[in-house]
């Protein structure tokens, strides 16, 4: 068996009950990928593929390992995506491995320049989840950046 350029050599899905966790390498395709399976994970679980709540999901699981890829990478190490979903809540986690870049508010994201190209996506998530937040990594260097819808 052969393993794809983007995925860690022990990326093999964890699956317990209705969560899925992975780990992918911290690059903008591996953060593509991501988006990719956790949008293909809630069809599977009764959430319709394009409704509002898939799509919500996808782009802030995009959203958010994009930042991991971006500001959370450090040469070598993996990100990981949790997606947890209860009859009640849909809770993706996104852990990077890099401790000192957080989000400098999680009660109100900053707004980027007007002019600004990037910047605005924990504004989306902010605007589009029930609730968010950033949590240090258990166990090693990093955080976590999760979201509930």
């Amino acid at each position: 068996m052969t393993t794809s350029p983007t995925a860690s050599h022990n990326s093999a899905p964890q699956h317990t009950g209705h969560e899925f966790v992975l780990r992918f390498t911290s690059t903008p395709r591996g953060a593509r990928l991501a988006r990719l399976l956790v949008g293909a994970r809630p069809d599977a679980r009764s959430i319709p593929y394009r409704s509002p709540a898939h799509d919500t999901l996808t782009l802030i699981a995009g959203k958010l390992c994009a930042n991991a890829v971006q500001h959370g990478h450090v040469p070598g190490r993996d990100f990981r995506v949790r997606l947890t979903l209860t009859a009640e809540v849909i809770r993706i986690e996104v852990t990077d491995t890099r401790t000192e870049r957080r989000p400098a508010d999680t009660r109100r994201p900053t707004t980027p320049p007007p002019d600004s190209e990037t910047g605005r996506g924990l504004l989306l998530v902010e605007h589009l989840a029930a609730r968010w937040g950033v949590t240090p990594r258990t166990g090693a260097p990093g955080k976590t950046i999760w979201a509930e819808l």
